[in-house]
């Protein structure tokens, strides 16, 4: 993915905004503050700042309904995780990444051992693919 845009940081409420919206794809602030849950109480305001910050960094397009926006996500969870891992790595500014991708290997594994089948599989899609076979 491309690094053209400013670099990306994701809070907390951010992030479970965003959540929320994947699953419904899209929504205005009631309906997001409505489907938040957990630990946090947070207001209606609260919720429409999260909202006002990710429509600024380009994670979600807003239209006017009424006189209300209704957000929607422009990113899937895995185009983001892609962007902030691309961040990550250039924040980190290494000139030989593998030390880096090697760590990424070993946290994925540290999650679930079969994840390691997993990106086994998708590299070697990635690799066929690549070479058109």
């Amino acid at each position: 993915m491309a690094n053209t845009l400013s670099p990306l940081t994701i809070g907390d409420l951010e992030m479970e905004v965003l959540e929320q919206l994947w699953k419904l794809g899209s929504g205005d602030v009631k309906e997001v503050h409505a489907a938040l849950t957990g630990g946090r109480d947070n207001h209606p305001n609260t919720v429409q700042s999260a909202l006002e910050r990710l429509f600024r960094k380009g994670v979600l397009e807003r239209e006017k309904r009424s006189h209300a926006y209704l957000y929607s996500p422009l990113v899937t969870r895995e185009e983001l995780a892609a962007r902030l891992i691309d961040e990550a790595l250039h924040r980190v500014r290494m000139a030989e990444p593998m030390p880096t991708l090697a760590a990424l290997v070993d946290l994925a594994a540290e999650q679930d051992p079969g994840v390691l089948d997993e990106l086994e599989r998708l590299v070697q899609a990635h690799r066929a693919k690549r070479t058109g076979a």
